[in-house]
C-alpha cells in the first residue's frame, strides 16, 4: 500500500460487522469492480450542505472545489483559479480555468459569484466568512474580481476553504439551501445520498483535472468508532477514517497509518451562563484539570498534551509562544463547593470521536475532586450542535481541526472567541480578545502574523474559556489493497485522482 505522503486489550471481543458495504445480497461483501469502500467517521448535518461541517466531507471525497487549494506547507494553490494578482489592500482579481460542473454546465466567473453571494447570505454563515465581508463581480467569462470591506492578506487561503466550493446555479435552492449532489466540479459525483448514512459518487469523467484512478465511491457513515474498525478488518471497508486509539493496535501494521495532525481537543467553557460565568472557576476548573493524564489512559500515547491552541503538526507555533498572564485566580476546593453549592454542570461531548467520552469522564473525575458536582451529557455531534450554539451547557470537550476553515490561524480564532464568531460556542466577549485577533488578522507580513497569532492565544487562554487537553495523532485505516490515500494533517483531503484498488 502506497500513501500520498506528508498529507497524511481492548474490544478485541467485539463481533466485526457484516455486510455494511455490500454490494450485492446481504452476506456479499465483495467490492464492485474499481469502486473504493469509505467508512467516514460523521454522518452529515445538513445532506452535506457546504455551511455546515459536512463540507469538510465534501472535500475528502473529491466532490467540491473552490477557487483555491492549500499546498503540502499550507500555502494557497491553484484550483479552479489558475491565478491571482493583488490589486490593493481590499481588491483581488482572480483567473479562471476552463471547467465544467457535473450537471454539465460551463463553469464561469458568473458561477463564482453565484456561489459566494450565497454564501455570504446563507442564514448558517460559514465559519471561514466570520472576520470578512467580501463581494465579487464578474470580469468577464473567465475573470472575477474579489473585494473585501477591509484588507484581508490572506484572501487566497481564504477562498480554499471546504465551506466556499463552487457549485453549478442549480445547486442552490430558494429557501437558502445548497445540494452538492451533481453540482460539483471535483473528481467524484455524488448521484445519491441516502439519509445520514450512504452516499454513491461515480467518477465524473469531465474532470478538467484528468480521470480518477478509482471508478466510484460507495461511503457509509458509521459513528461508531468500533464498528468502523471492524468494517477494514472485515474487508468490507478499503478505508476507515479515525480508528479510535484503543482500537488501533487490533489492525495489522501495515494497515494502521498515524497522521501528525491540526486536530486540537479542548475543553470549551461557556462564559456567558451558568457556573463557568465566574472567571474564579473557570480558573479552578481549569486548574484541576492534569491533560496527561489523557495522553496514555485515553489515547494510548496517539497524543501530545497540549500546551496551548497551537500543536506540532504546526510547527511555528512552540518557538512564537506567549506567557499568559493576568488571569483570574482560581478558586479553591472550599471556595468551589460555596459557589456551586452542589448546582451539577453540564458536561457535554459527543460520540463520533471514540476518545472523547473517555476522556470526558475522567474530567468529571478530577473536577469532582476539586470539588465540582458533574452531569455528562454524550451523544451524537449531530444531535446536539444547535444546543452547543446555545450555549445550553457549562462545558464541551470540543476536538476541533485548528486550520480546517483557511489553513489560517486567524480564522479558527475570530470563529471561534471574538465575540461575534460564528462558531463561539464558549459565548466569550472580551475586547482583549477582539483587539488581538484583529491586530493578527490586518498583518500581512508571515512571520509577525504567526507572532501576532500567538499574542492572541495567550488572550483567550488569560480568559480561561478553554482549557487545551490533548493534540492528537490521528489514526487512518487502510487496506492493503489501496493505494494513493492521501494522509493529510488538516485532514482535507483522502479520496484523490490516484487513490485505487491495486
Amino acid at each position: 500500500m502506497r500513501s500520498t505522503p506528508g498529507l497524511v486489550t481492548a474490544l478485541a471481543l467485539v463481533p466485526l460487522l457484516g455486510g455494511c458495504f455490500a454490494t450485492g445480497g446481504a452476506s456479499d461483501t465483495s467490492p464492485a469492480a474499481g469502486r473504493l469502500r469509505v467508512a467516514l467517521a460523521v454522518p452529515p448535518v445538513q445532506a452535506l450542505s457546504p455551511y455546515s461541517n459536512d463540507a469538510t466531507a465534501l472535500g475528502k471525497l473529491s466532490v467540491a472545489e473552490g477557487l483555491t487549494a492549500l499546498d503540502r506547507d499550507g500555502a494557497a494553490a491553484p484550483a479552479l483559479a489558475t491565478s491571482w494578482s493583488r490589486q490593493d489592500a481590499t481588491t483581488w482579481v482572480f483567473r479562471l480555468r476552463k471547467a465544467k460542473f457535473q450537471d454539465g454546465t460551463e463553469f464561469t466567473a458568473a458561477s463564482v459569484v453565484n456561489a459566494l453571494e450565497h454564501a455570504g447570505a446563507a442564514k448558517s454563515r460559514p465559519r471561514v466568512l466570520s472576520d470578512v465581508t467580501l463581494t465579487a463581480k464578474a470580469d468577464d467569462a473567465g475573470t472575477v474580481t474579489i473585494k473585501t470591506k477591509t484588507a484581508d492578506p490572506v484572501l487566497p487561503l481564504r477562498l480554499a476553504s471546504p465551506a466556499l466550493g463552487i457549485f453549478s446555479p442549480k445547486a442552490y435552492a430558494a429557501d437558502g439551501t445548497v445540494s452538492p449532489v451533481g453540482t460539483g466540479t471535483g473528481a467524484f459525483v455524488i448521484t445519491k445520498l441516502t439519509g445520514k448514512t450512504q452516499a454513491t459518487l461515480d467518477r465524473f469523467d469531465g474532470y478538467w483535472g484528468g480521470k480518477a484512478k478509482a471508478a466510484g465511491i460507495d461511503v457509509t457513515w458509521i459513528a461508531d468508532g468500533a464498528a468502523r474498525t471492524n468494517a477494514l478488518r472485515a474487508r468490507e471497508a478499503d478505508i476507515a477514517e479515525w480508528i479510535p486509539t484503543a482500537q488501533a493496535p487490533l489492525l495489522a501494521p501495515d494497515t494502521r497509518h498515524e497522521v501528525s495532525s491540526v486536530r486540537a481537543d479542548s475543553l470549551i467553557l461557556n462564559t456567558s451562563s451558568g457556573i463557568f460565568a465566574d472567571p474564579a472557576l473557570r480558573a479552578g476548573a481549569r486548574s484541576a484539570v492534569d491533560a496527561s493524564a489523557l495522553v496514555s489512559s485515553v489515547f494510548s500515547g496517539y497524543a501530545d498534551p497540549a500546551k496551548g491552541l497551537f500543536g506540532p503538526a504546526i510547527p511555528w507555533a512552540a518557538g512564537r509562544r506567549v506567557e499568559v498572564t493576568g488571569r483570574a485566580p482560581a478558586a479553591t476546593s472550599a471556595e468551589i463547593r460555596a459557589k456551586t453549592q452542589g448546582r451539577a454542570l453540564r458536561l457535554a461531548t459527543y460520540t463520533n470521536r471514540a476518545e472523547l467520552p473517555e476522556a470526558a469522564t475522567v474530567v468529571q473525575q478530577q473536577w469532582e475532586r476539586a470539588g465540582f458536582t458533574v452531569q455528562q451529557d454524550v451523544r451524537e455531534y449531530t444531535q446536539m450542535e444547535a444546543d452547543l450554539l446555545a450555549g445550553k451547557y457549562d462545558a464541551l470537550i470540543l476536538s476541533r481541526v485548528t486550520l480546517l476553515d483557511t489553513g489560517d490561524a486567524v480564522a479558527y480564532l475570530a470563529s471561534d472567541y471574538v465575540s461575534n464568531g460564528v462558531y463561539n460556542i464558549a459565548g466569550l466577549k472580551d475586547p482583549g480578545v477582539d483587539r488581538a485577533v484583529a491586530a493578527a488578522a490586518a498583518e500581512s507580513d508571515t512571520a509577525l502574523r504567526q507572532q501576532a497569532v500567538m499574542q492572541a492565544e495567550a488572550a483567550i487562554l488569560r480568559t480561561d474559556a478553554v482549557v487545551p487537553l490533548v493534540f492528537e495523532k490521528v489514526v487512518q485505516g487502510i487496506g492493503t489493497n489501496v493505494e494513493g490515500v492521501a494522509l493529510d494533517p488538516r485532514e482535507r483531503s483522502l479520496i484523490t485522482l490516484d487513490t485505487h484498488l491495486g
